[in-house]
């Protein structure tokens, strides 16, 4: 019986596939048919694909490096990093909350500020918002203080070491009033239009140690500054009287002095073929022939078409000049951007740069770089003329950070 019935199954299976073959024949050889998608359904039953795997498997896919942020990106790569001068912007960060602190508390009334206000003014003072205010205040003890006011209240304030330190400070902005009033002129004479916003001036004060009460100084000077207001209420620096003296720029100097140097501070090649076959010495005297002469950073730049030779060499020098007459010889992008009017810069003042590494040195990241001016430097990172106000400042950040070590100890 058993036997019977799996002979009768496996007839009936064969007269299935016979009549399933039969279809799939006489549906191919039907004239009407066009392409093999368009067969019976249930010829596409018996050839499915969903089986074939369509998209690579996630463990064997390439794994894409993501793009590295400007914000942490550095300028230079490792071949051309120089560690002496990415160490000074290291101690720029390290030191942002005691800079800004005590600019801060220097213009309040008996240089304090209730605690409570401290711990809003993360910008003011150069702290990450969300931290507590308290913990950057006991990194530098002999520097700042917490105490007790009668209101009740806590407060923060300068210590007597520091009082002493600030002191210190005013006698040399007296004794160095004269030489900032010639940075200050010869600023205003390296302008566009002879003037400078008083705002812009104060906002930089520290990059040429100018001091906190300047706008009050330079009413001594009739002969050299005149304030005026503009219709829109700003105050603008005027420049009184041209001083041809002073319109001597310092790489003018230097050629004085060693005209083979001044001569390799920039490099404007010349677009060559190369069917000319020049070798390095004549590559050299046909680029020199296109970099000198060089253009005065106190001429009027407003007057040269903005993507000359000439103009391109108007800005670089004008950035060279300003780099001499700060007190550490370098500036932020935020420092040139804000005179980027007044000195005639363009938006690639940074691909500009970039193309003179012997004079400029960019350190940091592409979206908060610095410019160093080389000759400024020693091969250790030492500045090689220090003006008494970078003195005193290196003395205080000796102070602040030793003190803050031995707070942690």
């Amino acid at each position: 019986m058993k036997l019977w019935r799996l002979l009768s199954s496996a007839v009936t299976l064969t007269g299935k596939s016979l009549h399933f073959q039969n279809r799939v024949t006489s549906t191919l050889l039907n004239p009407n048919t066009k392409t093999l998608f368009q067969i019976s359904p249930l010829l596409a039953s018996h050839f499915s694909t969903s089986f074939l795997v369509t998209k690579t498997p996630k463990k064997f896919r390439k794994k894409r490096k993501k793009k590295e942020s400007p914000r942490t990106k550095l300028v230079q790569t490792q071949p051309n990093l120089v560690r002496h001068l990415e160490h000074l912007l290291l101690r720029d960060n390290h030191l942002r909350f005691l800079t800004k602190t005590k600019e801060f508390l220097s213009k309040q009334p008996e240089n304090i500020l209730r605690l409570d206000d401290a711990g809003k003014l993360h910008q003011q003072l150069g702290f990450p918002r969300g931290r507590k205010v308290v913990k950057f205040i006991q990194r530098h003890p002999s520097i700042f203080q917490i105490y007790h006011h009668s209101d009740g209240k806590l407060w923060l304030g300068f210590t007597e070491f520091m009082d002493e330190l600030l002191e210190e400070e005013y006698r040399i902005m007296n004794d160095m009033e004269e030489h900032r009033i010639l940075v200050v002129r010869k600023l205003l004479m390296m302008s566009k239009d002879k003037r400078i916003a008083l705002s812009k001036i104060y906002h930089n004060r520290l990059l040429f140690g100018i001091p906190e009460d300047f706008r009050d100084r330079i009413v001594k000077y009739p002969e050299y500054f005149r304030v005026i207001v503009e219709n829109d209420g700003k105050r603008m620096l005027e420049l009184v009287n041209w001083d041809p003296l002073l319109a001597v720029s310092a790489l003018e100097k230097e050629f004085m002095v060693d005209e083979d140097k001044a001569k390799k501070a920039f490099k404007f090649p010349v677009k060559h073929g190369r069917a000319l076959e020049l070798d390095e010495d004549d590559e050299r005297r046909l680029n020199l022939l296109n970099t000198l002469p060089l253009v005065s950073p106190y001429s009027d730049g407003s007057k040269l078409d903005l993507w000359t030779l000439e103009a391109e060499k108007f800005r670089v020098g004008v950035i060279h000049e300003f780099l001499s007459l700060t007190l550490e010889k370098r500036a932020y992008i935020h420092n040139l951007v804000e005179f980027k009017d007044e000195f005639c810069l363009t938006k690639h003042t940074y691909q500009m740069l970039l193309k003179q590494p012997r004079t400029f040195y960019l350190g940091g990241t592409e979206m908060n770089w610095c410019v160093f001016l080389r000759d400024g430097y020693s091969e250790d990172g030492n500045l090689i003329n220090k003006d008494p106000q970078v003195v005193f400042n290196e003395k205080l950040y000796r102070y602040a950070d030793m003190q803050a070590r031995n707070g942690e100890s």
